[in-house]
This record gives structure tokens, C-alpha cells and sequence, in this order.
């Protein structure tokens, strides 16, 4: 299927911003959806709405056949071995700070150490520190080059019997480096250290096998990958998260409750609390389907290729500063036109029909490395085309003769 087939699932972008068609370049924050995401969902409300799980009625039982669809889908793309090690989320945020609250309560204590990087997005810092604050143990930082490679020598050096996880990203949502988290994954196992991935920038963009990585656990979001917001996924290895205390309490995590104690269900529902995001969830499988039949190969052709086309471009600007300029890169761009702010930037280009996402990406140690207040960023998605980074191109120039004459 050819860009421009594509192109045709996703009405919206047959919109125009400022009189201007629209051309979109946010999709690090979040795709658009397709028409089959979008009449997935349709479909649920007009045909089967209903909670799912503890219903007899024939509503129930279609919602909650196709809500568990979604769990075996989700577990078949990213190669999970049990469906039991897939639980669902809000997103990768609320996947980490389920991660944060159980693991920590249950492993670690006021003398032991976590291990993340300078690069994670606020998501995978807040809360370890969070649970810092709460237990006490020592949160130390894998430094990044300017080049926004990870010093992987640093982490070796940081790494002691103390440290108890290691939690990264898999991608930067600021530089787009790719990181070595097989290799990474390794060195942590070898010293029995289990590894936690942000996958949200991964995800759409990278085939993703948790059998060949062998991480504890990885995290990402729905809505990145061209399905609703409100849904994600924490995989979770089987026996890490048997040994987790459940993160919330209500319906659907139990076995059975009376008024002096209550009995846990089991995996994956333990950590499932509550009325879930099933229409959501339904959209999601659609949207997995969606990108099974595009083919995660095809997707990232076309991220390579429009990667090293908009890079070749922007890094012969003397005007312009890449920031993040790895050998390994996916799905993310961030520069700066020399001398002016990165808001004035992308109001400048929004008023061209140009969307792109400016500020500091919840990345402020980022930020602070670079000494900058925040970024330009583009970023792409299957949809996105040599034509849209042409007229980004186009539009950007204007820009320049605006904010530097």
C-alpha cells in the first residue's frame, strides 16, 4: 500500500488549519486515527455497550469477547508469552506508576538504588521519585552525550549491588535516539537486575518482541499507535507481577471480599481495578489491526526514509541546531532556528497549516543538558509523506525570514 493509499484511512487530514491545508507533524504526542479505529468504536456504542466480565447477558458477553480479543491481539504483536503478563492501563504513564508503586513497595527499601536516565520523559522520573521521597533509596542518573547517545560506560560505574531496577526509554520523545536496551537488558540481567522500557515512542515505529528483548517489564500507549486515548499497556513478566502488591483497589481486582479481608484475583485483572476503557480497548485491537495490515516493516521503511531525508536537510542550515543527532534515531526531530524561541517557531508555522509540537516535550533534564528553554519538534507516523516535509520545509523558510530579518 503506497503512502497516499494510506493517506485515505485518515480523514482528517484532508482538514485545513489557518485556510491552509493541514499538514501533521505532532504524532510523537499523538497519531490520528483511521476510519476502521473510529468505526470499531462506533460499533461497540451502537451494538454491544455493556460492562465487561461479570455480566450473563448476550451484551455482555460480545463486549467482553471482544474486549479479551484486544489482550490476545496486544500479546501476539508484542510477542508476549501469557496473556496473564498483559495488563491493561490508562497509558504509559499510569504503566510506570504502577511499576513505581508496586515494585517499590514490594523489593525495594531505604538502602538500595534505582537506576533511569537524563533523557526520560517526566513519566519515568516523577515517579521514582515519588517513591524516593517515600522510601528513600538512592535515584541515580544514566548522563547522555550532546550527541544524545546514552554514556553507557557511566552506567556500568552506576550499577552496584544495591541497584534494584532500571527503568528507560526505548526511544527519546526529544533527541529520537534509539537506545541499546538489548544490550542494556543483559548487562542489568547479568548482575539480576530487572529492566523496566518506556515504549511509547517505540512502539509505532519499531517491531517490538518481548521474548527477544526479555525485559521485565514494557510500557506504552494506544494512542500513539493510531488508536483512542485512555488505553495502554503494561507487559509485565509473569512472576514479577504475581509478586506485586495490586496497585489500586475496587471491582474487578478481586476474588472475594468481606468486611475483615479481601482475596486478590488473579493476573491480569489484579491490577485492573475498576470499569475498564472497553470501547477504547476495542479500538486499540482495531488500530493493531490496522498496522498488522500496513506492516511494521513498511512503517518503518518510511520513517527511515523520511528521517534521513528531513535530517540531511535540516543539518546543512546554518541557521538551524539539531538536537539529538544518534546514529540510531526513530520518529522525532528537535532543532531550533538559532536566536529565537521555539513557541514563536511553531506559532509562526501553525499559521502555515504546519503542526508541530514546541516547549519542553516534559523533558526538562533535557532542557537543562542543552542549556535551551524547549525545542521545535517534529515527528512522523505511517500517514506522514515526502510532500508534508516538503512543505514544512517551505513553511519553515518563511518563518527564518520573519524571526531573523
Amino acid at each position: 500500500m503506497n503512502i497516499q493509499d494510506i493517506r485515505k484511512h485518515f480523514p482528517i487530514l484532508n482538514e485545513r488549519v489557518n485556510k491552509k491545508p493541514l499538514v501533521y507533524l505532532d504524532n510523537a504526542a499523538t497519531t490520528q486515527k483511521p476510519l476502521a479505529v473510529i468505526e470499531a468504536i462506533s460499533d461497540y456504542y451502537l451494538h454491544i455497550n455493556s460492562n465487561v466480565h461479570r455480566g450473563v447477558h448476550t451484551l455482555s458477553q460480545k463486549a467482553t469477547t471482544a474486549f479479551e480479543n484486544t489482550r490476545e491481539k496486544v500479546r501476539t504483536f508484542i510477542n508476549a508469552s501469557q496473556r496473564e503478563e498483559i495488563i491493561f492501563t490508562k497509558g504509559t504513564t499510569d504503566s510506570i506508576n504502577l511499576v513505581a508503586s508496586s515494585f517499590c513497595s514490594q523489593f525495594i527499601s531505604a538502602q538500595d538504588e534505582v537506576i533511569i536516565s537524563e533523557m526520560e520523559h517526566h513519566s519515568n522520573i516523577v515517579p521514582w521519585q515519588i517513591q524516593r521521597d517515600r522510601i528513600g533509596f538512592t535515584l541515580k542518573y544514566i548522563p547522555f552525550k550532546d550527541n544524545g547517545e546514552l554514556d553507557l560506560k557511566k552506567l556500568k560505574q552506576l550499577i552496584s549491588p544495591k541497584t534494584k531496577i532500571i527503568a528507560l526509554a526505548h526511544v527519546s520523545n526529544v533527541l529520537g535516539t534509539v537506545n541499546p536496551i538489548k544490550d542494556i537488558i543483559a548487562l542489568a540481567h547479568s548482575h539480576n537486575i530487572p529492566v523496566l522500557i518506556d515504549g511509547a515512542q517505540s512502539a509505532p515505529h519499531l517491531k517490538i518482541d518481548m521474548q527477544a528483548l526479555d525485559c521485565d517489564f514494557y510500557c506504552f500507549s494506544a494512542h500513539k499507535m493510531y488508536a483512542p486515548m485512555g488505553i495502554g499497556v503494561l507487559y509485565g513478566k509473569k512472576k514479577l507481577l504475581d509478586a506485586m502488591p495490586p496497585y489500586q483497589g475496587g471491582g474487578e481486582m478481586i476474588k472475594e471480599v468481606t468486611l475483615e479481608k479481601t482475596t486478590f484475583n488473579e493476573l491480569p485483572y489484579k491490577f485492573e481495578a475498576g470499569t475498564p476503557s472497553v470501547a477504547d480497548a476495542i479500538g486499540f485491537g482495531a488500530a493493531i489491526d490496522w498496522i498488522n495490515a500496513i506492516g511494521l516493516d513498511n512503517i518503518q521503511a518510511n520513517d527511515d526514509s523520511l528521517m534521513q531525508y528531513t535530517m540531511g536537510k535540516l543539518s546543512k542550515d546554518k541557521d538551524i541546531t539539531i538536537y539529538g543527532t544518534a546514529k540510531e534515531k526513530s520518529g522525532v526531530i528537535s532543532f531550533n532556528i538559532n536566536g529565537c524561541h521555539p513557541f514563536d517557531i511553531g506559532t509562526l508555522l501553525d499559521q502555515m497549516g504546519i503542526a508541530i509540537r514546541t516547549g519542553h516535550h516534559c523533558a526538562e533534564p533535557v532542557m537543562q543538558h542543552y542549556g535551551i528553554v524547549g525545542t521545535a519538534r517534529l515527528s512522523f507516523a505511517a500517514y506522514t509523506s515526502k510532500e508534508d516535509i516538503d512543505a514544512f520545509f517551505v513553511a519553515l523558510e518563511k518563518a527564518k525570514k520573519l524571526l531573523l530579518q
